[in-house]
């Protein structure tokens, strides 16, 4: 195959190839333990794979409206106005993505124009600043305060310009685990109070809060929910990450700019997985029971730990939990996470990858999304570092 010759002026010149391709395939090699992706171990129920074949069979094998099956936006209309009492017009309104990765950069899209800023908070999910800089926008940086990763709401006020087009948020947060509170969401829906600024909230781990916590979502919070994209996930919800199917939620005139990005970013979703999801979501203790699924997971993990050297951090939501490591090694935590898998056979992904400057902790994630008999073997290599 011929070289390509000529210069190429890279747009994302400081990125590589992601931190959880580059431990997973880590792990492959060295036949560890992947706790660093974040994917479950477990199959979804037989139940939603029947119902795919059955619609396949059924011929709903072209392609699905442009906006989603209706089937499927009637089911999130439900499903939202029943969790946070906000009816959202399912022609208008919402709109099926294939993955929330692509929701979230179709929204930066719709409305970052070059120079354009927008506040996201580290330590941040890696496809965030990419999508505002492929679009021309500027990321600014607030800093989530270690070790319990809240915001620091002054610190934001201060970020805030005259060019501030669109602040990124998400809870339940990946990597950390913290859940935002409903004062924050206060802060946040006053900061943003007579502004044109438009909200992007990431709410795919939004099932799952644990001790009993409610999750905040934007869509609660009157003054948010007018001017916020927000994206949740199936993939994350029913264990079917590979299926890249989420949806965003957003007022008519903020979706109408969605959807003309949209239509030329992907068009369209996998059809008869969206008629599947549409019919296993009329079981709604499916999600409605995901939180306390989790939490089980979660704790069974910690006391995997019990007896190790590392720390964990609270972990109120999601499934990652986070850790200090610095009783046991100074390492840089790339350097550390690679000899874990290494030498003792164990996957993990380092906090470093979610700063733009690197910023290191010692604190590195693990995702509990696994079978128990998996979690446990982890814990056993784990208690001997």
């Amino acid at each position: 195959m011929p070289n390509y010759s000529a210069t190429i002026d890279s747009r994302l010149p400081w990125v590589g190839t992601t931190i959880f391709s580059v431990m997973s395939r880590l792990a492959a090699e060295h036949g560890a333990i992947n706790l660093s992706q974040g994917f479950p171990d477990f199959s979804a129920p037989q139940a939603l794979f029947d119902l795919v074949a059955k619609h396949m069979r059924a011929g709903a094998n072209q392609y699905a409206l442009m906006a989603g099956a209706l089937p499927l936006r009637e089911a999130i209309a439900e499903k939202v106005a029943a969790l946070y009492g906000l009816d959202y017009d399912v022609e208008q309104e919402i709109t099926v993505t294939a993955g929330a990765t692509q929701a979230i950069f179709t929204a930066v899209a719709a409305l970052v124009r070059p120079g354009d800023e927008v506040i996201v908070f580290e330590p941040v999910y890696d496809s965030y600043v990419p999508s505002i800089e492929l679009n021309g926008g500027r990321a600014v940086f607030a800093r989530l305060t270690f070790p319990d990763y809240r915001p620091n709401w002054d610190e934001v006020r201060a970020l805030v310009t005259p060019r501030t087009r669109m602040i990124v948020i998400n809870t339940p947060h990946n990597p950390s685990g913290a859940v935002w509170s409903a004062e924050d969401m206060r802060q946040l829906e006053a900061l943003v109070r007579g502004t044109d600024i438009v909200v992007v909230s990431d709410e795919v781990y939004e099932h799952i809060v644990f001790d009993k916590q409610r999750h905040e979502s934007v869509v609660r919070y009157p003054g948010l929910a007018e001017r916020s994209f927000v994206v949740s996930s199936f993939g994350k919800t029913y264990h079917v990450t590979g299926w890249k199917i989420a949806y965003c939620l957003a007022p008519r005139e903020l979706m109408a700019e969605f959807r003309k990005a949209h239509q030329f970013v992907v068009f369209c979703v996998n059809h008869p997985m969206q008629l599947a999801l549409a019919e296993f979501m009329r079981e709604k203790e499916r999600h409605l029971g995901l939180a306390d699924f989790y939490q089980e997971k979660r704790d069974f993990f910690r006391r995997q730990l019990e007896g190790s050297r590392f720390v964990p951090l609270p972990c109120a939501g999601t499934y990652f939990q986070s850790v200090r490591y610095d009783t046991i090694s100074g390492e840089p935590d790339r350097a550390f996470v690679e000899r874990l898998t290494k030498e003792h056979g164990v996957a993990a992904i380092p906090f470093s990858a979610f700063y733009r400057n690197g910023r290191d902790d010692r604190v590195i994630r693990f995702c509990f999304a696994k079978g128990e008999e998996t979690l446990a073997r982890a814990g056993e290599k784990l208690r001997a570092v």
